[in-house]
Formats: C-alpha cells, sequence, structure tokens
C-alpha cells in the first residue's frame, strides 16, 4: 500500500482545544479504518507543524479522502505527501535516461 506523511496544523479552534488533541487523535483512527487508511505513527511536534502522522491507504484518493475527512472537523489543516519506499524510488528512477 502506497504511504504518505501528513503534516498537521492546529486551526485556532485546534489550538483552543488542545488537551483534547489525543482523543481527536483516537477518533481519527476509528475513521481512517473505515476508509481503509491505516495510520502507521502520529508524533506530536513543535515548530512549523503540530503533528506528524504517517500512513498508508490503497491510493491517492482515499489518502486524499481521509485529510478532508479529518480537516473537515475544524481542529486541523493538513498537508499530505506521497512518500516512497527505496525499492520504489529505484524503480522511479530506473526510467531515467
Amino acid at each position: 500500500m502506497p504511504t504518505f506523511v501528513a503534516l498537521l496544523t492546529w486551526t485556532d479552534q485546534g489550538a483552543r482545544t488542545a488537551k483534547d488533541t489525543v482523543k481527536r487523535y483516537d477518533a481519527a483512527m476509528g475513521v481512517a479504518q473505515k476508509m481503509g487508511v491505516t495510520i502507521r505513527n502520529t508524533w506530536w511536534t513543535m515548530g512549523t507543524y503540530d503533528a506528524v502522522t504517517v500512513l498508508e491507504a490503497p491510493d491517492e484518493a482515499s489518502a486524499s479522502r481521509f485529510a478532508i475527512a479529518i480537516s473537515g472537523q475544524g481542529n486541523v489543516r493538513t498537508l499530505t505527501m506521497r512518500a516512497y519506499t527505496k525499492d520504489e524510488m529505484a524503480k522511479i528512477v530506473s526510467g531515467l535516461p
């Protein structure tokens, strides 16, 4: 399954209710499971992003659907990127001239 990295920033609403962030994470796990997405790990971070999540999804559409669903709750904004393993990247670059 493709891997994705999601960078999350809290909205004003999310920051005001920061004490609920772990509960929101648990709820997101349930949403992910229903969508066929697996959250591999999440780290709460300092700096530009408030959290980093690594997830696997069947395809880009599923990852996007999950990110939209989570963002739609109003607590976070997401920046989601497709991540490639070493083997996947080797295959990609093998087609270069």
